[in-house]
């Protein structure tokens, strides 16, 4: 229910910034009644995510469109590909291109540089998670952008997970105290990682408790040596500066996750393109 609701309301505002009272330009030369038929494509090769939300802004304008997928959510595209047909009113189709074009083309431009990531990560133990370095009101696509990429999603926001930085490490007076206070307060069964820069911290945030132990901005030594000291204990996740270069090296230290930011705050968009023929 809270998934269908937030994209609704992506949707919705998303078609209220861009046509607000209107699209006048189409309104003056297209005749209500025109229908037409448009195709998207794929100008450059890549991972599609978004189809199903591209066709519900086209729905959101015109609920008798009908829409015609060529490829599946997640799946691999060539340039020149299509990726989909859609048939309905021609001012619905060219005043709601540009708002399902730009998600179509964000959400697979993300699902793009995961699989690069992903597959860097390929016969190791590890895997790959997401951040909520994401754009404001976009998380909820971005993070299925990174899911259709083959990646993990790491907590939704701040309601989900707990997750003890150093910030609040300082204001508890400590990690032992951080996750006793937490742990106090918070449901059952909501999981607290702590996040630790070497491996005092990390042997503090393991007595303390902690579910999942963050190895922030450590050597590929450093972490080595903090996960032979959890011994499987808790699980961990690398942090900070991470690329595809670093995967394999830091997955070779034996973490569990490592996470990205850049795969959801640095997006190339997708190439697609969206020409439309009107019916005859």
């Amino acid at each position: 229910m809270e998934r269908e609701y937030l994209i609704e309301k992506i949707i919705s505002l998303a078609i209220e910034e861009d046509i607000n009272t209107g699209d006048i330009t189409t309104n003056a030369l297209i005749p209500e009644e025109s229908r037409a038929t448009a195709e998207m494509t794929a100008k450059a090769p890549g991972i599609v995510s978004g189809l199903d939300i591209a066709l519900r802004v086209f729905k959101y304008i015109d609920g008798t469109t009908v829409w015609t997928p060529l490829v599946k959510e997640g799946e691999r595209v060539s340039k020149g590909d299509k990726i989909a047909r859609i048939e309905g009113s021609y001012r619905a189709l060219l005043t709601a291109e540009r708002t399902a074009l730009n998600i179509l083309q964000r959400m697979s431009g993300i699902a793009t540089a995961t699989a690069i990531f992903v597959k860097e990560l390929e016969g190791t133990n590890t895997r790959l998670l997401d951040t909520r370095k994401t754009a404001p009101g976009m998380r909820l696509l971005d993070k299925m952008a990174v899911k259709a990429g083959g990646a993990t999603n790491h907590r939704m926001g701040l309601y989900d997970m707990a997750l003890i930085k150093d910030n609040h490490i300082k204001v508890a007076g400590g990690i032992t105290n951080a996750v006793k206070q937490v742990r106090a307060s918070i449901p059952a069964g909501i999981k607290i990682e702590v996040e630790v820069t070497d491996l005092n911290e990390t042997r503090e945030a393991l007595a303390a408790g902690a579910d999942i132990i963050m190895l922030d901005n450590m050597t590929n030594e450093a972490m080595a040596e903090a996960v032979k000291v959890i011994d499987r204990r808790a699980e961990t996740e690398a942090s900070g500066n991470m690329n595809v270069q670093r995967l394999k090296e830091v997955a070779a230290t034996g973490v569990d996750y490592i996470s990205v930011g850049a795969l959801t705050h640095s997006v190339t968009a997708l190439d697609i393109s969206m020409n439309i023929v009107p019916n005859k």
